[in-house]
């Protein structure tokens, strides 16, 4: 069989459809939704084997399709913070450290984050709000983030122009099998979002530690205790945010031997950030208990509680 007779009777692969489906699917997964989209790119470079124009046409709805669907992300971004970094999190199937991640490889590399995020599941979803929090402009926004679709569209498209042939024989195995090959790939997605959801309730699971509540520090702190607070936030998250608790020392990941030799065992030390579940806290605490720190607790729900609670803060030092 061959690639017009398959595509003819494949009817999510003929060609009349097939840039529609580029379109919507690049759209809804930009938007966060966690459907794969090389496969679509794969079919469409095959398809530009015999019509070069087709190629073409595909990458152009593929920038306007991931442009559509990061900017609301970005002026999100913009206007709330890194609250909608938080809540990019929560309605995705990425785990709860994708935040600090993000921040991370954005503290390195800034705009260039845009150009790789797109290849990295997660990442994706979470670098158009932290561009817009960071204070990026939309033209820039905008500029990078279509150089970053060209090269992620752009290799789909090549691979599906160069292994043409492979995808013509397998959707011709496809329509073959017709209602029982759909019938598979339902079952390949339906598996795969039950892959990332597992992955993330192991993740949480492996979160659980015993939590310090505010009002519980609240109470250390005025009995005279001085227990060590540590603002284990990225340095790009205390930058945005601006806020701390009221004698809490910032610690970086990338920089722990120096300020934890100074922490002494039998200290109480707690420990906050902004994530969601606490994640970076949680694991912050679990690597001191395992350098012998014995009295060390995350802060439930972290600066945003503090503050929630009606409690002072004061400002990042410049």
């Amino acid at each position: 069989m061959n690639w017009g007779d398959a595509t003819q009777m494949a009817l999510p692969f003929n060609p009349e459809y097939g840039l529609i489906a580029v379109f919507c699917v690049v759209l809804v997964q930009q938007l966060g939704a966690p459907l794969p989209v090389l496969p679509v790119m794969l079919f469409a470079g095959a398809q530009s084997a015999r019509d070069p124009f087709y190629g073409i046409y595909a990458l152009a709805l593929a920038i306007v399709a991931s442009t559509l669907g990061s900017l609301p992300w970005f002026l999100a971004g913009q206007r709330f913070g890194h609250r909608a970094l938080k809540f990019t999190c929560k309605v995705s199937l990425s785990p709860d450290s994708c935040v600090r991640q993000t921040e991370t490889v954005f503290e390195r590399h800034g705009a260039l984050t845009l150009l790789i995020s797109k290849f990295v599941p997660g990442l994706a979803h979470v670098t158009p709000p932290l561009a817009g929090a960071f204070g990026f402009r939309l033209p820039s926004f905008l500029f990078f983030n279509a150089v970053g679709a060209v090269l992620w569209a752009g290799a789909g498209l090549i691979l599906g122009l160069f292994f043409y042939a492979e995808i013509d024989s397998l959707l011709g195995q496809f329509v073959a099998f017709g209602g029982h090959a759909l019938a598979a790939l339902a079952l390949l997605v339906v598996t795969y979002a039950a892959y990332r959801w597992i992955v993330r309730r192991r993740f949480l699971k492996s979160l659980q530690a015993s939590r310090i509540e505010v009002a519980e520090l609240q109470e250390m702190i005025g009995r005279g205790d001085a227990p060590i607070v540590l603002d284990v936030r990225s340095r790009t998250h205390r930058k945005l945010d601006g806020r701390m608790i009221p004698g809490a020392q910032a610690l970086d990941l990338d920089d722990l031997e120096s300020p934890l030799a100074q922490i002494s065992a039998d200290r109480d030390v707690v420990v906050y950030c902004a994530c969601p579940n606490d994640a970076t806290a949680v694991k912050v605490a679990i690597l001191l208990k395992r350098r012998g720190i014995r009295h060390v607790r995350p802060l439930a729900g972290g600066i945003d509680a503090w503050t929630r609670a009606g409690l002072m803060t004061e400002r990042q030092p410049l």
